[in-house]
């Protein structure tokens, strides 16, 4: 068999990161950019009190929206934009300022080729390997993301692995199931104490109870532990896949709500954006609007949260979708703020 081509970088989409010139590094976030621009959220500045190295610079990992944006108004106010498209602040990259794209598929490819250096990078490659065997994905199907993408891990870093293409990530998704209801594979779920730190993580801003959070992520296959590290995957579909283009549809804020809802289709939950179809729709907090027919999701974490059938209580930014040559309707976005939520299975 001839060997395959190597891997060409894409355009910059969920899961790959830039760079700027001054040595920002920002995480990218979703499929579809303005010109001139890549939307994308800072994730480490260059400090020298940092805890991470790289190059003989130290950097520190910037965790929360409020801290990306002080550093931002501070250093880059240009890159806090009002997009006229999606209808809400973002923080989006000028092209001129980034230095350099890491493409995670690229990440994964050259550590195949040169061995890792170190114990993260030696699991991260020996669980890309299981899930692509296990899946029968080609390599272009995963990549590396998160700090090892950037080269700021530490040791105790977690695996951030992604799935590119809706069919690689549907075969991921299966293949991981059923090595985490396989008593005797590699994989597992996260449990006792694991559970509460994850939770503890997420609970500053996603106001979930522990009990609530822990009959949620025993229905996930994207977190869990491999050889005691814990990684998670993210499920991206590509562009050519979804029949959008940045602004089309356009979006307007309406305001933000708390709602009650019944999930009739989950065929979109397992990606990023992850995406619920609902109806049964009624309002707890803010003022009603007709036609809210989706609860999405640009985080993680809110992938997989409701199967279809659950009734679900959701928090989030009321939106108007304005398709081109569709009819317009409503939807949740869950995520954008502190204190947004997605509970699935509640009565």
């Amino acid at each position: 068999m001839a060997p395959r081509p190597p891997l060409e970088a894409g355009p910059a989409i969920e899961g790959f990161a830039v760079e700027t010139h001054d040595g920002l590094v920002f995480t990218v976030k979703g499929l579809f950019h303005p010109a001139g621009r890549v939307i994308a959220y800072l994730r480490y500045a260059p400090d020298p009190t940092g805890d991470r190295k790289r190059g003989g610079r130290r950097y520190r990992r910037v965790y929360r929206f409020e801290e990306q944006e002080a550093i931002l108004r501070a250093r880059r106010p240009a890159y806090l934009v009002d997009d006229p498209m999606l209808g809400v602040p973002v923080q989006a990259v000028p092209e001129e300022d980034i230095g350099f794209i890491y493409d995670p598929r690229l990440r994964l490819q050259h550590l195949a080729e040169r061995g890792p250096e170190d114990p993260l990078e030696e699991t991260a490659l020996a669980l890309t390997q299981l899930l692509r065997t296990a899946a029968g994905v080609p390599p272009g199907g995963l990549g590396l993301t998160g700090s090892l993408l950037v080269g700021l891990h530490r040791p105790s870093s977690d695996i951030d692995i992604v799935a590119y293409g809706e069919h690689e990530s549907r075969a991921i998704h299966g293949a991981l199931s059923a090595l985490l209801d396989d008593p005797t594979a590699p994989v597992r779920r996260p449990e006792g104490e694991e559970l509460a730190a994850i939770h503890d993580t997420h609970r500053a801003d996603t106001p979930l109870s522990a009990a609530d959070f822990v009959r949620l992520q025993a229905r996930k296959v994207n977190e869990g532990y491999f050889a005691d590290r814990s990684y998670f995957v993210r499920f991206v579909k590509r562009p050519d896949e979804v029949g959008e283009a940045y602004g089309d549809p356009r979006y307007e804020s309406l305001g933000s709500a708390l709602i009650r809802a019944r999930v009739h289709d989950d065929r979109e939950a397992m990606f990023t954006p992850c995406r619920y179809l609902v109806d049964g729709v009624t309002y707890l907090e803010g003022k009603p609007v007709e036609d809210l027919l989706q609860i999405v999701s640009f985080r993680g974490r809110f992938a997989d949260q409701a199967k279809a059938g659950d009734w679900v209580i959701a928090r989030g930014e009321l939106e108007l979708v304005v398709p081109r040559r569709r009819s317009r309707f409503c939807r949740l976005t869950v995520g954008g703020q502190s204190g947004d939520y997605l509970l699935g299975s509640v009565a």
